[in-house]
């Protein structure tokens, strides 16, 4: 078995700077040898793209928008006509309204709960559909979760419940597609410092508090999840499909803080 992914071709959707997580996918990817097409949205991104594409002597850099069928349609079209296959598709795409990723989830609106699950949940099944024909020869489809799909994380609130059912997606999906060839997975890394992350309410302490506590005394890097998707993707994750993979110091496993971070007498 080898991680190499020499002559592989990767489509990574969800870049939004060089902190994102999906960079530090593509990144990785490229570095274990696989060709690699980006997507963004809107002019706003594309701006932010393009040098990283570069960084990774990227050529297909394509407009998607998960949300408009005739923005993905054109997505994919270009894809097929500039590669004759796929073979590492890799999802990480969410929104909510930042107003509503604080305070009780209780007051979640009816309009951003259907947006939430549109995009952070629907799109990877979208994704999977359109990717499939494509993956010719079998491959892998990744997507990025948190833990606060399982276990209640303060002012996570609706993300929570649509990652909930992204990995509920992730499984059936992997139930699906695994008699072409295609397995489906998501990463769950633990709080990281990135776009995404920052607008969750309460991020510093979340971050600071799974730092101290998580057994690695560590929160996940971007080089982790890098290195934890180009094993997914290559053959020595060649059975590995349907799972939740944590990449978080292994915090998800803790059923209370560590002792040193109690206050005295606690």
């Amino acid at each position: 078995m080898t991680l190499s992914l020499d002559g592989k071709r990767a489509l990574v959707m969800g870049v939004a700077n060089d902190r994102s997580i999906a960079w530090g996918i593509a990144r990785a990817l490229r570095g274990a040898g696989a060709e690699i097409a980006l997507t963004y949205q809107g002019e706003g991104l594309l701006r932010r793209v393009e040098p990283l594409a570069g960084q990774l002597g990227c050529e297909l850099v394509v407009e998607a928008d998960v949300s408009d069928d005739a923005s993905m349609t054109a997505a994919f079209s270009a894809i097929a006509d500039a590669w004759d296959r796929i073979d590492i598709v890799v999802h990480a795409i969410a929104f909510s309204d930042k107003a509503e990723l604080s305070g009780r989830f209780l007051n979640t609106s009816r309009g951003n709960f259907a947006r939430s699950m549109e995009i952070s949940c629907y799109s990877l099944i979208d994704v999977a559909r359109r990717a499939a024909p494509l993956m010719k020869e079998g491959g892998t489809i990744l997507t990025l979760t948190y833990q606060g799909s399982q276990k209640v994380i303060p002012y996570y609130n609706v993300m929570g419940v649509a990652k909930a059912a992204l990995e509920s997606a992730t499984r059936y999906l992997a139930n699906d597609l695994g008699p072409q060839g295609i397995r489906v997975n998501a990463i769950s890394p633990g709080p990281m410092k990135t776009l995404a992350g920052a607008a969750i309410g309460g991020a510093r302490r979340t971050f600071k508090h799974t730092e101290q506590n998580a057994p690695m005394r560590s929160n996940a890097t971007l080089d982790a999840v890098g290195g934890t998707a180009v094993w997914l993707a290559s053959e020595a994750g060649a059975y590995t499909t349907g799972e939740i993979v944590h990449v978080d110091g292994g915090y998800n496993v803790l059923g209370m803080p560590q002792p040193e971070t109690l206050a005295p007498g606690d």
